[in-house]
């Protein structure tokens, strides 16, 4: 057997026939360009700002779209895009920074001004009826990010759109198909976002728009059985929807020949080492092996306090776990991991995404060589909503389909300082009575994210008549498209209030709750 590793060839080549390619130049929002083309059922993938146009013309896209990105055109060491790009005779479309981009590469010129636009602004359309703004309204509200803006073209292009600020905030290229776009019709600030950007695709570049869940799981198993063969296939379980919706892809394809290992570290959350084992068992019918590893997690983290020290000791400790259960599954020859795309490009593994990598994902080259098995990533060109479709589609229930993230070391980042077992037991009740009362308020789909976190802090309270010097808990719920950036969620003030009563009431050891309203960035979404 190889060394883990991943093939290069696309195993999805007939849905992914028609493809858009986004040139990444550094936009916060650059997933989210791909996420909603892909909304428009064609299928996008992300890549290096200064691709090659050889490169291009290999991948054969339908379209090009330039994102934004921090940088000003004019300022030394810029990125810039290959100008051949503009000569392939492929539709582009640049967005912010992708604007100032093309129109500087064709004979613009892009200035700082002092009216700078950021956040909403009011615009007004004169299309003309061009097929990109089709049912697209005369005046709209957009999305502005800008300091800098087109100070002129070249006779080649023309304006399609304005502000109160921005007098070019849309333009058009006379003989090629080339676009632009001021604001960022990816934000959901943007109404007309979406029908501009599947206007492009699908009126501008062509695509028929192959790219759907139901083809994508049919294809994916026909796939996974001619390269498996008679083989064995371990997949590793966490509770969570990556992993989850792999093992019931795999079992689809392969069924008896796919052996899931659940390693319960006892850092999950409540009943939740069960509901997979009932899940795995039960409706899938699979191999299902259990190790049984509180003890051994726990003993490891004796006096550890430092985050990252955690996140080590938890990772080492996985790997040896899982290697030791391993052994024992017969012709085992591939290893299942649940990667998504995000983690890909992020990751820097993407064969042509961005040269950057922004951070290491337990997913994508955590794993050791001497884990001596051949890598299958059956998601590793999904965004995660693409994955909870995919869930659904293969019978999984909603409570695990829609279940919210939960870190790779669990609740060791939500118990801050030292881990205990007495520690983890407080926090798993708290944790279990703020996720109860958020699904009875039907707030668990409206917000993304919504967890305890037991802070090494002790303060004063009466209960009882009697003084007392005990824990605090903090709610955290987040509200995101992306994980990238996230608003903390405006619960309302009597779920917050029974969530506090019930922890202080039912929890042993806490009397005092607070809640978290710091956004990302600054804050990230998890405390440790």
């Amino acid at each position: 057997m190889s060394p883990v590793t991943a093939k290069s060839a696309d195993p999805h080549k007939a849905l992914t026939s028609e493809r858009v390619l986004v040139l990444d130049f550094g936009g916060q929002t650059t997933q989210l360009i791909a996420r909603r083309v892909r909304e428009a059922n064609v299928y996008c993938e992300i890549v290096r700002h200064d691709i090659s146009a050889d490169r291009i013309r290999q991948l054969a896209p339908k379209g090009l779209i330039l994102s934004g990105g921090p940088a000003s055109v004019y300022a030394p060491g810029a990125p810039k895009a290959d100008p051949e790009i503009f000569s392939l005779g492929i539709p582009v479309l640049g967005i912010c920074y992708g604007l100032q981009l093309a129109c500087d590469a064709l004979g613009g010129e892009v200035k700082h001004f002092e009216a700078r636009e950021f956040g909403r602004a009011h615009c007004q359309i004169s299309a003309n009826g061009d097929p990109l703004f089709v049912d697209v309204p005369e005046e709209t509200d957009v999305w502005m990010s800008h300091g800098d803006q087109i100070a002129s073209m070249s006779e080649d292009f023309e304006p399609l759109a304005r502000t109160k600020t921005c007098p070019i905030a849309a333009v058009r290229h006379r003989k090629q198909k080339l676009y632009g776009l001021q604001f960022h019709p990816e934000v959901t600030h943007t109404p007309i976002g979406r029908r501009l950007l599947s206007n492009f695709v699908l009126n501008i570049c062509g695509c028929q728009g192959m790219w759907r869940m139901e083809n994508f799981a049919q294809e994916t198993v026909k796939q996974l059985r001619e390269r498996i063969g008679d083989a064995q296939v371990i997949c590793g379980l966490s509770g969570g929807v990556d992993s989850s919706v792999t093992a019931a892809l795999l079992y689809q394809a392969i069924g008896p020949q796919l052996s899931c290992i659940l390693v319960d570290n006892g850092l999950l959350r409540k009943d939740e080492a069960g509901v997979v084992i009932e899940e795995f068992t039960k409706h899938f019918k699979t191999d299902l092996h259990v190790v049984s590893a509180e003890e051994r997690f726990l003993g490891a983290l004796v006096g550890v306090i430092d985050p990252q020290e955690k996140r080590r000791i938890i990772g080492h400790q996985f790997i040896e776990c899982f290697s030791q259960e391993a052994e024992k599954i017969k012709n085992a020859q591939f290893l299942a991991q649940g990667t998504l795309y995000p983690d890909v490009i992020e990751s820097g593994a993407a064969k042509d995404g961005p040269a950057a990598t922004i951070k290491l994902h337990h997913n994508v080259g955590g794993l050791p060589d001497e884990l001596e098995f051949e890598l299958i990533e059956p998601l590793r060109d999904l965004f995660k909503d693409e994955v909870r479709q995919l869930g659904l589609q293969l019978g999984l229930p909603e409570d695990i389909v829609w279940r919210h993230p939960f870190p790779g070391p669990g609740l060791a980042v939500r118990c801050l300082g030292e881990v205990t077992r007495d520690k983890l037991q407080t926090l798993r009740a708290a944790d279990a009575i703020v996720i109860e009362e958020i699904k009875s308020a039907d707030l668990y789909r409206e917000t993304s994210q919504t967890f305890a976190v037991l802070l090494p802090l002790q303060s004063v309270g009466v209960m009882g008549d009697a003084r007392t010097y005990e824990g605090t808990i903090a709610v955290r719920s987040i509200n995101t498209d992306d994980f990238m950036t996230g608003d903390w969620s405006r619960l309302p003030h009597e779920v917050l209030a029974k969530i506090s009563t019930r922890i202080i009431n039912e929890v042993k050891g806490v009397n005092r709750v607070v809640y978290d309203i710091s956004s990302k960035p600054p804050a990230t979404i998890e405390w440790e």
